[in-house]
């Protein structure tokens, strides 16, 4: 693949960048729920999963990005996984959603950037796949891109994404942690009146419930009434929507549910709307504006859909019970709230597009609230 030099200046990141805060949310002493996390606590615990992403600041008005997710490393598109998709709000943009749905399995890595990219992105995807080995005799994909609109703090009307940043993030993309906060798609993003992000977090079931792992990575740009581990931290702070402290909740949450366990495309659409739980125990509220979706995919080996098939029947696969998905649901759930709280933590102060500037959330006084609320809670 080659590449053009970029007019722009260009902060490549891949997953081994850190780009956000000084501390995430757990590093603090918050750990919402019970499940314990991955090694990373990140969804790259998901073995064989990469995250590649690359972060775009340019002068006093660019402030955007990339963020590419790619299930395994082979070549998704040869290598189908089972995927499913969940509106939680349908004001926004995700391209490739209705053959997910209809065929139920991700044939393209999953990328994630600003409201006026996705055409631009689909392109690049399709640019991509298409000069891979094996793809010669291909006529269609089915490019997956989601979107945010970053065009508070990101001069979204210059169309600053390229091919060229779409195809870095997706070649340079790795496992290992994964940046947070300012960087890649999250770059321009505003949470709850605070700056957001990109957020990463990931549950691990325990031996009886299989062992399996569930990574979430979020793009947070939406707002509500913050909650952060059930302590009603905008109520006390006395700023949140209703309070005219920001004017609109409006904006989107892009979600990424991953696992290794073998879970069909019918019960990862389970699994996928139970991530709105984990944003509702943030405060979020799917408003009216805000473009909220969730695409979650197993990487199980054994479940993966080759796209050149012999025979007429597919070969049964040994698939998780209706009745054993409970586990997943609540690791779901809290791994999407721990990824949201994540990119609040690591976010920091931006200025951007005509000179607006959106703080960092303040988490000294923040973690003051916490811990008048549970005195136990750990001081910063």
């Amino acid at each position: 693949m080659k590449y053009f030099p970029s007019l722009l200046v260009v902060l490549t990141c891949a997953a081994t960048c850190a780009w956000g805060g000084d501390q995430r949310a757990r590093e603090l002493g918050i750990t919402p729920g019970v499940m314990r996390t991955g090694g990373l606590n990140a969804i790259t615990d998901v073995p064989g999963l990469r995250v590649g992403q690359v972060t775009l600041m340019e002068g006093k008005d660019v402030r955007t990005g990339v963020t590419a997710i790619l299930p395994h490393g082979g070549n998704v598109f040869l290598e189908k996984v089972p995927a499913a998709v969940h509106t939680g709000n349908g004001f926004g943009k995700l391209a490739g959603s209705t053959q997910i749905d209809e065929l139920g399995n991700l044939e393209s890595p999953i990328i994630l950037t600003n409201t006026l990219a996705v055409g631009m992105a689909m392109s690049a995807v399709v640019e991509h796949h298409l000069k891979l080995e094996g793809m010669e005799n291909v006529r269609s994909i089915n490019a997956v891109v989601g979107e945010t609109n970053d065009g508070g703090l990101n001069d979204i009307r210059s169309l600053p994404i390229r091919k060229e940043h779409v195809w870095q993030a997706i070649t340079q993309a790795k496992d290992g942690p994964v940046a947070e906060g300012n960087v890649g798609a999250g770059t321009g993003t505003v949470a709850f009146g605070w700056k957001g992000g990109i957020g990463t977090s990931s549950r691990r079931l325990p031996a009886s419930a299989g062992g399996f792992t569930v990574g979430v990575l979020v793009q947070s740009n939406f707002g509500g009434v913050l909650q952060i581990d059930g302590v009603p931290v905008d109520r006390v702070m006395n700023r949140h929507l209703m309070r005219d402290a920001y004017g609109s909740a409006d904006g989107s949450c892009m979600i990424v549910v991953a696992t290794n366990a073998p879970v069909d495309s019918r019960n990862l659409k389970r699994l996928a709307s139970r991530a709105m739980l984990g944003l509702a125990r943030t405060g979020g509220i799917a408003s009216n504006g805000s473009g909220d979706y969730v695409i979650a995919f197993s990487t199980a080996e054994g479940l993966r859909i080759p796209h050149v098939k012999d025979g007429l029947l597919e070969a049964p696969a040994a698939l998780m019970r209706n009745d054993t998905m409970t586990p997943l649901f609540l690791a779901a759930i809290e791994a999407t709230e721990e990824a949201i709280l994540n990119s609040l933590f690591m976010a920091t102060d931006m200025k951007g597009h005509r000179g607006r500037q959106v703080q960092a959330m303040p988490v000294a006084e923040v973690m003051q609230i916490i811990q008048a609320h549970r005195p136990d809670q750990k001081a910063e």
